[in-house]
């Protein structure tokens, strides 16, 4: 029923998230809230004059998903919100600055649908069927669309907001082995223009492509751990038609736990962790719980 290991640290870059693919029965309701901090280090493009900047980011997530049949097979449906609170700090132009921001991220709505596996099922043939093929995979495919409607304004270097539209195609497979399930999702970050960067100029950026694997154990019913890794490549970005030399390669690991609270409630609990191979990424580890209900 853990299905929101991703709510909390989806503040954070990419999403690391296990149990992305896994089957649920149809006609089901979740909704969660998760909290998490962020922290590390982030490095500018050298013309901004921007030096030695850290950030400490800490942020609220809300989260609904739907569950329902389509051509008689498993789709779902994720609307996800989020809040956050910052601080960045650093040397600007050689002198110490700061600066805090508040307010909403962009919102994330995301279908996805299960092509492979099993038909679509209720809650009781739902638990017939797992206990009975306690070895099976899964595949889907998903689309995931990131709307501009955090705060934004285009005097400021730094915002929540990143006033554009972003479009991710996903595939992901699971397979689940007895207690284990391995799982890998493929996707691809394709990012709108944003006509309102910094003093005026018009950002592009190219496709950032990401892939991302997991291991999860289950314990007991609603008890299990994941550990997870991920590499993202790609996403030159163009400031008024001036390309820049700040493709992201960036290395992912996460740990995650999922306690249960009763049948229908549970927590996540979440570490996760990015390093850099390029000059102008950042290097964070966020900390995060979520809880959920299903109903």
């Amino acid at each position: 029923m853990l299905v929101l290991a991703g709510l909390s640290t989806n503040l954070f870059g990419q999403e690391l998230q296990p149990r992305r693919w896994a089957m649920l029965p149809s006609g089901i309701n979740f909704i969660g809230i998760g909290t998490g901090w962020a922290f590390g280090n982030i490095n500018f493009d050298p013309a901004l004059l921007i030096e030695d900047a850290e950030v400490d980011l800490g942020g609220v997530a809300g989260s609904y998903v739907r569950t329902f049949g389509l051509f008689e097979r498993q789709a779902r449906i994720d609307i996800t919100v989020n809040y956050a609170n910052g601080y960045w700090r650093g040397l600007l132009d050689g002198e110490p600055a700061s600066v805090r921001r508040s307010g909403f991220g962009d919102a994330q709505l995301r279908f996805s649908y299960n092509f492979f596996g099993s038909s679509e099922l209720g809650p009781r043939e739902f638990r017939q069927y797992m206990a009975e093929h306690p070895v099976n995979t899964t595949a889907g495919f998903g689309v995931s669309v990131t709307m501009p409607t955090g705060e934004y304004r285009d005097d400021r270097l730094i915002n929540l907001g990143n006033n554009r539209w972003v479009i991710r195609p996903e595939i992901g497979l699971l397979h689940q082995r007895n207690k284990w399930q391995f799982e890998f999702t493929g996707s691809v970050f394709i990012f709108g223009d944003n006509d309102e960067f910094w003093k005026g100029t018009v950002r592009k950026q190219s496709p950032l492509w990401f892939a991302q694997g997991h291991a999860i154990y289950t314990f007991r019913d609603g008890l299990w751990a994941g550990l997870s890794g991920g590499f993202a490549w790609g996403g030159r970005s163009e400031i008024n038609a001036v390309r820049k030399d700040d493709d992201s390669r960036i290395r992912y690991w996460k740990m995650t736990l999922g306690v249960p609270i009763n049948a229908r409630q549970g927590l996540i609990l979440a570490f996760a962790s990015g390093r850099s191979n390029t000059l102008f990424d950042s290097d964070l580890d966020a900390l995060s719980v979520g809880w959920s209900l299903m109903f």
